[in-house]
């Protein structure tokens, strides 16, 4: 496959081409947000032609789930030092939290809740895709799921209940807003007696 442009610097293969792409994606949505992001500033901060980031990605949905998958990874990576030695409420509620305070400073999370990125909380946050990417998330926090009675249709159910709060909750921020520990008190309240209706 011929591999033109690139500020003359070609990769070696296509696996290094698609990491170039998804790695200067990522760079770019840092800097300008996940809406303002287009294929053609890909294209063109790499030196090469929007035909030829469609040689490597079928489309531009392909692309940015690409870009997503590896935000995911940096996303969990904070996750892990955030809930460590946390009980299993505490680790939703930090996680809930830090998505919904951090959410609009770092604009890679709007590519692990929504493919649509002209409207982050579109009706696709809910879709398959979306809950199966945030389970991702779950199932890396030191939890055991299996012992607390959970399996994976019971834990795409709480992380529907966990969106659904993550998305009115930055959609109608509460007026005033709550401070850092009143917002973990309100979570606290409402998620721990989610976990323990899981059987019901």
């Amino acid at each position: 496959m011929a591999r033109k442009g690139w500020a003359g610097a070609p990769p070696a293969d296509d696996a290094e081409a698609r990491k170039r792409i998804v790695d200067t994606a990522l760079r770019l949505v840092d800097r300008r947000g996940a809406a303002q992001t287009t294929v053609s500033d890909i294209a063109d901060a790499l030196g090469i032609t929007r035909r030829t980031v469609y040689r490597y990605f079928a489309g531009t949905e392909e692309l940015f789930t690409a870009v997503a998958e590896v935000a995911l990874g940096g996303f969990v990576v904070q996750i892990e030092q955030l809930v460590a030695d946390m009980d299993v409420t505490s680790q939703l509620v930090e996680i809930v939290a830090h998505i919904i305070e951090r959410l609009p400073h770092e604009p890679q999370l709007v590519l692990l809740l929504a493919n649509d990125r002209s409207n982050m909380f579109s009706r696709t946050m809910l879709t398959p895709d979306e809950i199966a990417r945030c389970r991702a998330i779950l199932h890396h926090a030191q939890i055991d799921w299996e012992q607390l009675g959970f399996d994976d249709h019971t834990i795409d159910e709480l992380v529907e209940f966990l969106l659904r709060i993550i998305q009115s909750m930055v959609i109608a921020p509460p007026d005033p807003p709550r401070s850092g520990s009143e917002l973990r008190a309100y979570l606290h309240r409402w998620i721990g007696p989610a976990l323990a209706a899981r059987g019901n």
